[in-house]
């Protein structure tokens, strides 16, 4: 048994790094002792505006004041605005507020499985699912993810999620059967290592479920909410819309808050009783979300974050370049970049933080960048000198 003593009273799930973070501002943070580092980690893609965005403070502020939760026991005209920006900006019509991430997944899964149940299809409980991806830590999730590195010690996996070569679309077709409910995919897999998935295996995806009765679910918990540069990133795709998606993170832009969205076909199963959930749709989520969506809608926003994207890939391009043998190339959408690793992507990870800039290790040796939507080109240049300076001191100890 490993030894897990510590003289801390929490659980030892995080390998966390011994910085202290007491406020942030925009793209920046402080620790408790005053040292600034620049954040290009954004919570792991939650921090969709920036840290302490003024916007969201007054929003927060303003429900605060006035009430925070009464459960679903009641209407609420705050779910009711942010579903209705939620659906007349995507595919969906239905929408399910959760917590988390994970949380609108195990919604997704329900919502697959019920709509067969209430067709006349009960067999039907199979979702395919692809190699990399990822989809939260519920006992479903790991099981939908397959990584054997959060399956390992869990006992057995939830049945009912049969997992298929990533891009294949033979295969995807050869697996179908008569139990499968549906096909469950990232657009851009994120803590696979940030892949996206080519426009005609989505497309065919697509063509799949039509021909065999299938449902098509998307995870655009990382993927979503502008950071590809268009409000989902399956939105880049004609003829690739999904009938189930599970959003989260950067809706909140820091607040707990997920959503399952969905066709009113798909949805149709999903009747009082059939899901709940106490804390979600929250007064204060809901006013932050609100707020989230107004500002990423407003004109113009997503242009400049398109044109941010172009501006930082070709400068993480100019850095590959810089240093062949320590990084093999630069992939991804938008602002949501990865930097393919030669040298271990934990060392870059931690030769960027002492360089007091914040990034996210990633699946298949992958150093993930995710700044905030807000980022400006001279931040976005900053962080480039704080990369070329870690690769710099990574390749002189080499």
């Amino acid at each position: 048994m490993a030894d897990t003593t510590s003289s801390s009273s929490l659980f030892s799930a995080f390998a966390r790094a011994p910085i202290h973070f007491e406020r942030g501002e925009g793209v920046r943070l402080f620790t408790t002792d005053g040292t600034e580092y620049l954040d290009f980690a954004a919570g792991i893609a939650v921090n969709s505006l920036g840290h302490s965005h003024p916007d969201l403070v007054a929003a927060l502020a303003e429900q605060g004041q006035k009430l925070w939760h009464v459960s679903n026991l009641y209407e609420s005209p705050q779910q009711e605005s942010l579903a209705e920006q939620l659906c007349a900006h995507s595919f969906a019509e239905r929408v399910f507020f959760t917590n988390s991430g994970t949380e609108s997944m195990e919604c997704c899964f329900k919502t697959a499985r019920r709509w067969h149940y209430e067709n006349g299809a009960p067999e039907r409980v199979d979702i395919i699912t692809f190699e990399g991806a990822f989809h939260g830590r519920s006992l479903a999730a790991i099981s939908a993810g397959g990584n054997q590195k959060y399956i390992t010690g869990f006992g057995p996996q939830v049945p009912g999620f049969v997992q298929v070569p990533f891009g294949d679309l033979d295969v995807v077709k050869a697996t179908i059967s008569e139990t499968t409910a549906a096909i469950l995919i990232e657009p851009i897999q994120g803590e696979g290592g940030i892949i996206p998935a080519p426009h005609q295996f989505l497309r065919g995806l697509r063509e799949l479920c039509d021909e065999h009765g299938l449902l098509l679910i998307y995870d655009e918990i990382q993927c979503g909410i502008g950071r590809t540069g268009k409000l989902f990133a399956h939105q880049w795709v004609e003829g690739a819309e999904p009938d189930i998606m599970g959003i989260a993170k950067g809706i909140g832009g820091g607040f707990p808050i997920g959503a399952c969205l969905a066709t009113e076909n798909a949805a149709s199963g999903m009747q009082p009783g059939t899901h709940g959930t106490t804390y979600g749709g929250n007064l204060l989520g809901m006013a932050i979300g609100n707020k989230v969506m107004d500002i990423v809608m407003a004109d113009g926003f997503l242009d400049d974050v398109n044109q941010k994207a172009i501006f930082l890939k070709q400068k993480l391009a100019e850095v590959a370049d810089s240093f062949p043998e320590l990084i093999e190339g630069v992939r991804g959408e938008g602002l949501m970049q990865g930097l393919k690793c030669k040298a271990s992507n934990l060392d870059v990870v931690g030769a960027c933080r002492k360089q007091h800039l914040l990034s996210v290790p990633a699946g298949d040796n992958v150093v993930r960048l995710l700044p905030p939507l807000t980022v400006s080109e001279a931040e976005m240049q900053e962080a480039v000198e704080k990369i070329t300076l870690a690769l710099s001191s990574l390749q002189e100890a080499s």
